[in-house]
């Protein structure tokens, strides 16, 4: 039997990509995406609970992520998940989930977060990284939505 390691997360940014470099020149970003899920509790009291992702974007992932994304915008991505680990200054032996994506969609256009003006332009980590600016295609209009109560998994 085959395993599945498979992560998909619409959610927020929570500051601008970092973006490295690796001694061989390999081009690395990280960033945070907050998810919310919201829900009614047995008294029909809405609750809500967020949660913070570390993502990992590598080659041209990375590249899009640096010119492209911001703080508050909200993104679509796709990747699987990795722990790694490593020694502390005080020799203690760290542990790090995090997601690496494969898969970049940004819903909405650069700086906006939450605007009513929707954008979709995937990126995919087999991409080649030297593309132009990508170009955007609207995606739907605002009674179109699809927003993450409607997602059926």
């Amino acid at each position: 039997m085959n395993s599945l390691n498979k992560v998909q997360l619409i959610g927020n940014l929570t500051a601008n990509p970092e973006v490295r470099e690796t001694p061989n020149g390999q081009k690395v970003a990280t960033i945070g995406v907050a998810t919310t899920r919201v829900w009614k509790d047995a008294s029909g009291s809405k609750q809500e609970q967020t949660e913070f992702h570390n993502v990992v974007l590598w080659r041209g992932l990375a590249e899009v992520a640096e010119k492209y994304v911001t703080k508050g915008q909200k993104v679509y991505i796709e990747g699987y998940l990795q722990t790694r680990s490593w020694e502390d200054q005080t020799g203690a032996k760290r542990y790090r989930t995090e997601i690496v994506g494969d898969n970049l969609i940004m819903l909405s256009s650069k700086g906006s977060g939450s605007s009513s003006e929707e954008f979709a332009q995937p990126f995919s980590e087999d991409a080649p990284s030297d593309t132009a600016a990508p170009k955007r295609t609207k995606a739907a209009k605002k009674d179109d939505e699809i927003h993450i109560e409607d997602i059926p998994f």
